[in-house]
């Protein structure tokens, strides 16, 4: 290896599971070593940091000087990251926006104030400028307490709850056997993090009990993967979820004809942010856009019904 790599590069490194200890992978950079233990280091090739503007369709709901609003469709990726350095919502809107972007932090850049997995679609806002980001991001922060902002997704879940409306309310943190994940965990936990997420039955799909449901979901805090984990946690993970519903997988089989077929076919979570409610941060008017479930995930539901 030629060069130097900076203490922070290291620690990064450490975070992404390319340095071993022995046989075993580093996970705390504060780690003292112990003599005859050999360190190994996979560097990763340097991939451009940059997001470029690329022409990727967008499906605008609305735009104006500080902020657009998009119906972002599942499979795109909202930021550039490791791996995706290209293809995502933000070369998108470097391209849509151009000189219309009047600069985030000094850069001309599009303000990501919040984000949805790469495999759930539907509303998204993003700021232009760095004022509408500090007022979009302060009514994020509060997830709705203040009145301001409004959030609720569309959930096509296994199984259906008796009750017709419910709260989860368990702390988040990394998964044990998976740092990649999130799970429920005691609340006393160094990583927990508070979630809250509310939801009420659409619809039940089958006679009872039911083999599907639709279900609303608003939140009062947005943890990573928060909807995905807290219904798997309440027996209830979400259709087409190979990460946290994957002992649901063989549930397509028992569906008749095209319900089955479809089911065994969707294979990411059928998951929609449907509604998007915020107060503009510079007129101060109250905005609020729906989009309707994407093609997939509606003509699923259609066939549940039948």
């Amino acid at each position: 290896m030629q060069g130097e790599v900076s203490r922070a590069r290291l620690q990064a490194l450490i975070g992404e599971g390319c340095v071993g200890i022995d046989e075993a992978r580093a996970v705390q950079p504060s780690r003292k070593m112990a003599r005859g233990e050999v360190v190994s280091l996979l560097l990763p090739e340097p991939e451009a940091p940059d997001p470029q503007p690329e022409a990727i369709p967008l499906s605008v709901l609305y735009e104006d000087e500080d902020l657009i609003v998009v119906d972002k469709p599942a499979g795109l990726v909202v930021h550039p990251g490791p791996g995706n350095w290209s293809g995502t919502l933000v070369n998108a809107l470097l391209h849509h926006c151009g000189d219309s972007l009047s600069g985030i932090g000094g850069v001309k850049r599009p303000g990501i104030v919040h984000r949805l997995d790469k495999e759930t679609s539907g509303v998204m806002v993003v700021a232009k400028n760095d004022a509408a980001h500090r007022g979009l991001a302060a009514q994020f922060a509060s997830h709705g307490r203040d009145g301001r902002m409004e959030r609720a997704y569309l959930a096509l879940v296994w199984g259906a709850p008796a009750r017709p409306s419910g709260r989860v309310d368990a702390a988040l943190g990394r998964s044990n056997s998976d740092r990649t994940k999130r799970s429920v965990v005691p609340a006393a936990r160094s990583d927990a993090r508070e979630a809250v997420t509310h939801w009420e039955v659409v619809s039940r799909y089958g006679p009872p009990p039911a083999f599907a449901a639709l279900l609303r979901c608003r939140l009062e805090t947005g943890r990573t993967h928060q909807i995905r984990v807290h219904l798997a946690h309440i027996g209830h993970p979400l259709v087409g979820d190979g990460v946290y519903g994957a002992g649901f997988r063989s549930k397509a089989s028992s569906l008749p004809d095209e319900a089955g077929r479809l089911a065994g076919a969707f294979t990411r979570q059928a998951l929609h942010a449907q509604r998007l409610g915020f107060v503009h941060p510079r007129t101060g008017e109250r905005l609020a856009f729906e989009a309707p479930p994407p093609a997939d995930m509606a003509e699923l539901m259609a066939a549940f019904e039948h």
